[in-house]
Parts: C-alpha cells; structure tokens; sequence
C-alpha cells in the first residue's frame, strides 16, 4: 500500500489574511449581482484578499467550468453551460461600476466551442473598449487547441496585452497538464511577440522540479521574446490536486527575478504570491511608484 505524500507546512510568508474587508463584500455583490465569475475566487487565489480588498477582480468570461482537467487547477471541470449572450454586458456595467482603468479578462478552456472561445475575447476587447475609452484591456487567453483562426481573431481585436501561461516546466508539463502542449504555447506567445501588442506568460513552482528546470523555461520564453513574466509559488488547492514538493524561499524568487531581467524581459513579478496579472497596470512590476486602482489577480 503506497503512503499518502507528506503534507507541507506552509511557511509564515504565504500566510494571508482572509478576504472579510467591507471592500471585498462590495466587490462580491457587484459581481454576483450582475452574473459574473472571477477567477480569483474560482482558482482559490492566494491574493484574493488584497484585490477585492483594493476594490479590483479579474474577470471570468464563458461560464466557470472548464473542459481540461489540470493537476493543479482549482477550477472546476465537467460539461460546461451554453455561452451567456448577456456576459459582456455585464461586464461592462461591472467594469464602470467598480471605476477601472485596466481590465483583465481570462477565461475557462472551452475546447467544446468551434473556435475555442476566441470570439468572446473579440467581443469583450471590442465592446468594452467602445464604452469605456481609454481603459486598457489584457487578456489571458487559452492555446485554443491550435484551432484555425483562433488566435488571429484575438490579436486582430488588439487588446494592449495578451498573455498565455506556461504554468509548469517542460519535464512536468504532460503530467500536469496532459491536454496542453508546450512547444504550441510557446508557438503561440512567439506569435503574438511578433505584433506590436505586449506578450506575456507565466509560471508556477513547487511541482517537483529542478532549479535547471525552471532556468530551462525563462530561457524557452526569452527565446520567443515574451515581454512580461510571472513567477509564483504553487499552493495546492485540496487534498486531490498535485501535492506541493516545496516552498521557495522569496530570496529564490528574487533569483528567478533577477536571473530574468538578464534574459531581456521587460518586466518580471516574482514571488511567493505572485499570480499571472500580478499588479497587471504597472506592467507587472511589484513596486510600482503611482498608486493603482486595478491591482488585477489571477491563478489561471
């Protein structure tokens, strides 16, 4: 019989308080009055507290299940609901309502629809950029299963920064997220880092894997000169997901950080609770100098 794996403790740096603040209420009903899914609450973010705190969520668009079945991924996955026609309404009600001047909108995988959802990106970046001038909108997308056209329709609609994520180091990548593709990821980010919008990706630790391992994914994302990186610690969301081997110290990530910068990225957020929007309005720097109203936060 095979022992169950040794739960870690987490160390006092990931500790956070819970998201109980009369922003974070505000913020919950705004977003359950209208209809709409955060991924913050649906992934478990860890930062969730001091977004909804701040008065800002990422938005959830094409329902909240998912038709992939990642290790880690803290979303929920069967059969997913039909598209709701009236999702980018609110949206925008949502976004004018909570006053933001940058938006983030990410998505579950929805590999059941033709295009893979591409379409409902357009639709978004479209429309909210129409009635809300002025507000900056990156979007997190899914590799849309490589579908013809996809991908195209999201960069013809030109938000200012579209980001895809990695999430794990090759050597994990089948294992953790057996219906991806890493080479086409890292396809699809070089494509974008072809265009005058901003690429952007990033990554977890803590699966299992090795210092050379995660070295070996910045040089891959260097290579097809993604912009904008992302560096977290992975927290395993129940007892069934993919049980966390360690917890980097933040002298680590400041290594990672550093190691990066040197790479040529732009801008590197790197951190035990760094998430991929990562104080996404100041390009993802941890310490911006203007004071933000859209401190967006993702798991995805």
């Amino acid at each position: 019989m095979n022992a169950k794996p040794q739960i870690l403790r987490k160390p006092p740096w990931l500790k956070v308080r819970p998201p109980y603040t009369d922003g974070c209420r505000q913020i919950r009903s705004t977003l359950s009055g209208l209809g709409l899914h955060t991924v913050c609450q649906e992934a478990a973010c860890p930062n969730m507290a001091e977004c909804f705190a701040c008065g800002t969520a990422t938005f959830l668009i094409l329902g909240n299940i998912c038709t992939r079945d990642c290790l880690y991924c803290n979303v929920a996955h069967d059969r997913p609901s039909p598209v709701d026609e009236k999702e980018v309404e609110h949206l925008i009600l949502a976004t004018k309502k909570m006053n933001l001047n940058y938006v983030v909108i990410t998505s579950v995988t929805r590999d059941d629809l033709p295009d893979g959802g591409a379409q409902a990106f357009v639709d978004c970046i479209t429309r909210l950029g129409q009635a809300v001038p002025g507000c900056k909108i990156e979007v997190l997308i899914p590799d849309f299963r490589d579908k013809p056209g996809a991908l195209e329709k999201v960069m013809a609609a030109k938000p200012d920064v579209i980001n895809h994520n990695m999430e794990v180091v090759l050597p994990l990548f089948g294992k953790l997220r057996p219906q991806g593709n890493y080479h086409h990821s890292l396809q699809l980010l070089s494509r974008v880092a072809s265009t005058p919008m901003v690429s952007k990706s990033g990554f977890m630790v803590g699966f299992g894997e090795k210092k050379e391992d995660v070295l070996h994914l910045i040089d891959d994302l260097a290579s097809v000169s993604c912009a904008r990186l992302t560096i977290g610690q992975y927290q395993q969301p129940t007892r069934n997901h993919w049980p966390v081997a360690k917890y980097y110290h933040p002298d680590e990530f400041a290594e990672f950080q550093e190691i990066a910068y040197s790479k040529g990225f732009q801008s590197v957020a790197s951190g035990p609770l760094v998430r991929s929007s990562y104080r996404a309005a100041a390009g993802g720097d941890p310490h911006p100098k203007m004071q933000l109203n859209s401190n967006l936060n993702t798991a995805a």
